[in-house]
């Protein structure tokens, strides 16, 4: 059977040619005599599954270029789908849950889905809010019991054909976190997957054999590409912070994990397990952090549980990912800069991505102009063009129009909506989301650059620089969220530790003038990664209304 060239599915097949009795996937049953029991699929076995369900969903009538919305748990099942919904040519549309019931029937009404293919609570979700899944025709339920029989019954030696698709047609949807703003459904088009799979071999160097513990399931995607096994964690992804540090050391080790992605958060709680109980992950080779900024003093601590392994920061988001990278012993480097005001380096463009910094533009700009650029060493708005870079959003043309720009020789910019500036050296550096600088009458702040600051103190967690509204006009505060076990539980103890915090806001002209303390015991942050702050909502959360 021939294969397209553009086909995240194809990796797959390919690996079962190649290697047809390698371990692909390793799911977790439970736990028995201490250890993890993991039910192994070869990647010969995995791709005749995915075939197995190709076929029942042509036969419930997935045809290609069907939008189907997929409310499947993270798992087999979920890797299964997606493929054999990739060997269709069908489109898988995916929205976080953790949004919000409200957010997410919205997202599902503008995507308009014409499949479904999900848990049973999904399935009893779209027939309660018709309204929202009106389009729907086809529903495919994934459960314990009767999927498995259905995709048993359908297991043949005989390869599902798979469509012929293109670089230029549409694979998926996947929607943003929406942490400063509402969600919004990305295009994703097959040649796009391609070119992401290119440029994290060429920024990361994986060799097939490496075992993944993908801690972001859209990862475990990408690994029969490499010829990586992919470890399933147990984790929620919708509540990554809610996850078991314990569970996700033991598959560490059991499973002598070579490489792994996942948020600040999930990497801080590994760290402090293994630190508490002197534990060493010894296999770890490349550890990738993304979803928030990234402090030196995790890159440091991660050092000392995992010392054969060096940690990354990919730069970007859903609409372009990776478009920057940075290696931990640079961040180490640069952690002076990073606590006095700097901001945060996230290294230097990705192979084939052109990053520049143009000034800071309120509405769409449409065609993007040299002059726009600014200079090194000026912060301004941070845009992107690459094989890796999304062309449009779905359904919402004036979301489209604000966020894109085209250049003289055709090529399609992304407006990241982050602010930042280029060094001398080329290197990037992010200093805040655009809608999160508070703009006070004589000058701007910018987050990346102030937090750092106040990280230095022994007693805080995380702090978030916030414009206030106070009697009318914009007044710059901090909200903080000290460490476990030293919330100051007494008016004396939080006007000490704001006085000591003030202290350190006049050592640096960047944030002096900062004088208003609020003390939070969990910020709110996003779904997908628990790790970017909702500034916003907290800002809103102590004005006074006017």
């Amino acid at each position: 059977m021939e294969l397209p060239s553009s086909n995240v599915a194809r990796h797959l097949v390919l690996q079962a040619r190649a290697n047809p009795g390698m371990t692909a996937l390793r799911v977790p049953l439970g736990v028995t005599d201490g250890e993890i029991a993991y039910r192994d699929y070869s990647f010969a076995e995995l791709d005749g599954r995915v075939d197995a369900c190709a076929r029942l969903m042509t036969e419930k009538g997935v045809v290609r270029g069907m939008r189907v919305l997929l409310m499947v748990r993270q798992g087999a099942d979920l890797i299964c789908v997606v493929f054999a919904l990739m060997k269709i040519g069908a489109v898988p549309v995916v929205i976080d849950p953790g949004m919000g019931l409200r957010s997410f029937l919205k997202c599902v009404k503008r995507t308009r889905p014409e499949a479904l293919v999900g848990i049973p609570v999904a399935i009893l979700l779209s027939r309660v809010f018709r309204r929202s899944f009106a389009g729907v025709r086809v529903r495919l339920k994934v459960d314990g019991t009767a999927f498995p029989r259905l995709l048993a019954e359908r297991t043949s030696a005989e390869l599902f054909p798979m469509a012929d698709t293109r670089a230029e047609d549409l694979a998926a949807i996947l929607f943003t976190s929406g942490s400063t703003g509402a969600p919004k459904g990305v295009r994703y088009l097959h040649g796009m997957f391609e070119s992401q799979l290119r440029l994290l071999d060429k920024l990361y160097h994986f060799v097939p054999g490496e075992v993944n513990l993908p801690m972001l399931p859209v990862f475990a995607l990408f690994n029969p590409a490499f010829g990586m096994a992919s470890v399933i964690p147990e984790l929620d992804p919708s509540h990554p912070a809610k996850a078991d540090p314990e569970k996700l050391v033991a598959a560490l080790l059991q499973n002598k994990v070579t490489n792994s992605f996942g948020s600040p958060v999930l990497w801080r709680k590994v760290a402090d397990y293994c630190q508490k109980r002197e534990i060493v992950l010894p296999s770890l080779r490349t550890i990738l952090m993304a979803g928030a900024s990234v402090p030196a003093e995790l890159v440091r601590r991660m050092k000392t549980v995992a010392p054969n392994g060096e940690c990354y920061t990919p730069y970007g988001a859903t609409e372009g990912l990776p478009l920057a990278s940075i290696a931990g012993e640079e961040i180490l480097k640069e952690e002076s800069a990073q606590h006095f005001g700097a901001g945060s380096c996230v290294g230097r463009a990705a192979p084939e991505v052109e990053i520049a910094v143009i000034r800071v533009v309120e509405g769409p700009i449409g065609t993007f102009s040299p002059i726009l650029r600014l200079p090194a060493g000026q912060v301004g708005e941070i845009v992107a063009t690459g094989p890796v870079v999304t062309l449009e959003y779905d359904a919402l043309p004036e979301a489209t129009a604000a966020a894109k720009m085209v250049d003289a020789e055709g090529r399609v910019w992304h407006r990241m909506g982050d602010l930042g500036r280029l060094d001398s050296a080329g290197r990037l550096w992010f200093c805040g989301r655009k809608a999160e600088r508070v703009i006070l009458p004589e000058r701007v702040l910018y987050t990346d650059c102030c937090e750092g600051v106040f990280l230095t103190h022994p007693e805080v967690n995380r702090t978030a620089l916030l414009g206030i509204r106070r009697k009318g006009r914009t007044v710059p505060a901090l909200a903080v969220e000290p460490k476990k076990g030293k919330f100051p539980l007494t008016a004396r103890a939080k006007d000490d530790l704001a006085e000591e915090l003030m202290v350190l806001a006049q050592g640096y002209e960047g944030t002096r003038g900062i004088e208003t303390f609020f003390f939070v015991r969990h910020f709110p942050v996003d779904v997908r990664h628990n790790a970017k702050i909702h500034r916003l909502a907290l800002a809103r959360r102590f004005s006074d209304g006017t």
